[in-house]
């Protein structure tokens, strides 16, 4: 297996770069880009500033940003997947949960990746084989084993086209679970979810979408702190995945069988 290690450097200062501009300033504008999606000034000016980063660090490695689209190198070869504001909604509203989301992807899989929380000063790291790190604290996936204990997090209701009948999938999932878990959280920002499962402050997170720069860096974080990430299917999870299911170990055929029961 290749070992993506030396680009660690790399991608920390990277989002450290983001981190310095999320905190330097409010942002001034915050505009539409389809139905109930936004974009702020900050977004922006953070994925210029790493695509430039990036490109002259790595310029053989090709970038899929949220705001920007992919650059660079198609195909197999490897990209770095950036969500420059993850859960713009919140950050847009002074609400202290978002994240700076960016992974590095070979193939189809992610094997790199950093995940910085700006306002509540974490940023956690894995690179494939090597574990899962906040700091020098190796992290692992939550050890709880019942429902009854466990608490999850669920992704945010669809919009656009046909989210009347994909929200009802969504409607009858939190039923279920509400009626058995111990909490149900919708905290607004994915990268921010998979992050939390893997250091087991989320015994699990169902998300039921799958945008490679909200999730690629955070499945990996799961993974290698020893959780299981699949899709809505049960098939191993991937950037083509329809969704992001990640889950601590104990609590998996519990969270199987209950999305197996919603989704028929």
């Amino acid at each position: 297996m290749d070992d993506y290690l030396p680009l660690l450097p790399v991608a920390r200062e990277a989002v450290a770069m983001a981190r310095r501009i999320i905190l330097s300033r409010a942002p001034s504008s915050v505009t539409a880009k389809g139905e109930r999606d936004l974009v702020t000034d900050i977004d922006l000016a953070v994925e210029a500033a790493v695509r430039e980063f990036l490109s002259g660090q790595t310029p053989s490695i090709g970038v899929l940003g949220e705001e920007r689209g992919r650059t660079g190198a198609e195909g197999d070869a490897l990209w770095w997947v950036l969500d420059p504001v993850d859960g713009t909604a919140n950050f847009a509203r002074g609400i202290p949960l978002s994240a700076v989301s960016l992974g590095l992807v070979a193939g189809r899989r992610g094997v790199l990746a950093v995940v910085d929380l700006p306002f509540l000063d974490l940023t956690c790291t894995a690179v494939a084989g090597h574990g899962t790190y906040a700091g020098d604290e190796r992290l692992r996936s939550s050890g709880v084993r019942e429902l009854s204990e466990a608490v999850i997090s669920v992704g945010d209701f669809a919009v656009g086209e046909g989210a009347e009948a994909r929200n009802r999938l969504r409607i009858s999932l939190l039923s279920r679970l509400g009626a058995r878990a111990q909490r149900i959280r919708m905290i607004g920002t994915a990268a921010t979810d998979l992050a939390w499962v893997a250091h087991g402050k989320l015994d699990a997170s169902i998300i039921l979408a799958n945008l490679p720069w909200d999730t690629m860096a955070g499945v990996l974080l799961v993974r290698e702190a020893g959780g299981v990430v699949v899709d809505l299917d049960g098939t191993e999870h991937t950037a083509d995945s329809a969704a992001t299911i990640a889950v601590c170990p104990g609590l998996y055929h519990e969270i199987r069988a209950v999305l197996a029961a919603v989704s028929g």
